[in-house]
Order: C-alpha cells, then sequence, then structure tokens
C-alpha cells in the first residue's frame, strides 16, 4: 500500500503569517522545521496505519521547503519545480491514497489562515465543472483521475470543514482555530503533530478496512472557469490557446481531462501573473 503525503506550508502548525511561509524572511527557517514535523507526523501515522510506502511531495513555492535530513528516513520526497503534477507529484505512480498536509481554505474563506487558491495575487476563484474549489478540491481531482482517494487533510478548521464538504467523511487533523486571515488559536506541535499521527494512522485503517471515501473524480470533459485579480491579467492569459473571455476578469477553457485541465490552469497563472 503505497500512500502519497502531499505538503503545503499555510496550513502548518503555527503558520499566520505570510513571515512564515516566505523563504526571504528569517521567520521561514522556524516554519520549515514545523513543516517537516508536521510531515514527519503523517509518515508516522500512515506507517502505523499500515502502508508499504510513502512518498512526500513538497508542494509549497518552489517546492524546497522540507528539510530532507530530517525527513522520516522510510519516506521518499519529491523536491524541486516545476515537476509535472506539482503539488501532487507522485500521483500517477500507482499510490493507494492520499494525505494533505498543512493546507488552506479556499480564496475568500471566512476566517482561514493565508486563504487563497494556487496564487494570492493572481487568482480570486476557481471553478471546475461549475463548482467552487479550493487546492483541497483542485489537487484531490488530480488524485482522483490516477483512482486514488484523498483521505487525510490537515490544517485549520475552515480547510477541514471544506475537505469533508467536497471529500466527504475524510479524518482531518486541526492544528489551528482560525480567528481571522492571520490570527489563530494555535497547537504546540507537540499536540498537533500527535494528532496528525493518530489521523493518518485511522485514516490508512479505514482505506485497508474498505471504509475510506471514494477518489473525487471530476467528469470530463473539464472546463475551468478562473476568476483573475485585475483586467490586466486576463489579457495576458487571453494569448494562450484556447482561452474564452465570458467577461472582464473571467477566462475560461475546456480540456479532454483534469491532468490536461491542471497543466494548462498551471500556465495560465503563469502568464496572467506577468
Amino acid at each position: 500500500m503505497k500512500i502519497l503525503i502531499a505538503a503545503d506550508m499555510e496550513g502548518v502548525t503555527g503558520v499566520v503569517s505570510w513571515d512564515h511561509v516566505d523563504s526571504q524572511h528569517a521567520e521561514y527557517q522556524r516554519f520549515r522545521k514545523l513543516m517537516t514535523g508536521d510531515v514527519n507526523a503523517a509518515v508516522r501515522g500512515a506507517f502505523e496505519g499500515g502502508a508499504d510506502e510513502v512518498v512526500v511531495s513538497d508542494g509549497h513555492g518552489a517546492g524546497r521547503n522540507i528539510l530532507i535530513e530530517e525527513l522520516d528516513p522510510r519516506a521518499r520526497l519529491n523536491s524541486g519545480s516545476t515537476s509535472p503534477l506539482s503539488m501532487v507529484q507522485g500521483a500517477d505512480s500507482g499510490i493507494s491514497a492520499a494525505m494533505f498536509v498543512g493546507y488552506h481554505a479556499r480564496v475568500g474563506s471566512v476566517n482561514g489562515i493565508l486563504d487563497h487558491t494556487w496564487s494570492s495575487s493572481t487568482v480570486a476563484s476557481v471553478k471546475v465543472n461549475g463548482q467552487l474549489l479550493g487546492e483541497t478540491g483542485w489537487n484531490a481531482a488530480v488524485c482522483g483521475h490516477f483512482g486514488a482517494p484523498v483521505i487525510l487533510v490537515t490544517g485549520d478548521q475552515t480547510v477541514c470543514a471544506e475537505a469533508k464538504e467536497v471529500l466527504g467523511a475524510i479524518e482531518t487533523a486541526e492544528v489551528k482555530q482560525a480567528s481571522g486571515r492571520m490570527a489563530a488559536l494555535c497547537l504546540p506541535p507537540e499536540v498537533s503533530q500527535r494528532l496528525i499521527q493518530e489521523a493518518a494512522a485511522r485514516a490508512v485503517r479505514r482505506l485497508r478496512e474498505g471504509k475510506a471515501p471514494a477518489p473525487f473524480r471530476v467528469a470530463a470533459p473539464v472546463t475551468l472557469s478562473v476568476e483573475l485579480m485585475t483586467g490586466d491579467m486576463a489579457d495576458r492569459a487571453m494569448l494562450l490557446p484556447g482561452m474564452r473571455r465570458p467577461e472582464g476578469r473571467r477566462i475560461e477553457f475546456t480540456t479532454p481531462n483534469v491532468p490536461a485541465a491542471y497543466g494548462l490552469f498551471r500556465a495560465m497563472v503563469t502568464v496572467a501573473r506577468g
């Protein structure tokens, strides 16, 4: 049984500020260590629950955050950018399920620490076949395309609720209670990482017992509707082939399947950002 742990940083234990997740800021070194700790807790739980193999995908920024010298030696790490499947690199490698560690709520959420969807400066909303999704749902759709369910999400209470709304009765670990976009009641690492380990173990046991949620599948063809922050971003996005612009800042396009949509979405955001 092979488990993919896809890790982001905004939902990691203690994170409440962009300074904490910015590699150019002095605070970042503290929080990449905490990110590694949260990931290790999920690795321990996955093996405790019965996993045979664990692969970790570093999905924050340039994908060079997790301290490999402190990573559980039983795991393997996808690091760096740009990889074909980005935040869920490895989803196409025959995994049984995925866990999302350190995730955050979609853009526009109330009481979601550092809420955004893919790019806090570029993307105002994402709809996939008409359904509003954040990174949790969007990355789960990629895993679902390859037949793998998401069985655990960790982060604040808002992303955990979002995950259950979109994906069903999955395991969650709330490491902080957000009271705003940049304020939260945070658990100490010793406490939060124990919760993550316990939830990860339960999730894998449920998977082995056939009690995990089904993979999140998006029907083909896949139509994305992306609202960008400004009109000039939409101007740049329209330079890509296949784009439609139903209104000022909204760009739409259709692809045959989820991986194609995911790749074109990433390219469009990069071009739009300029």
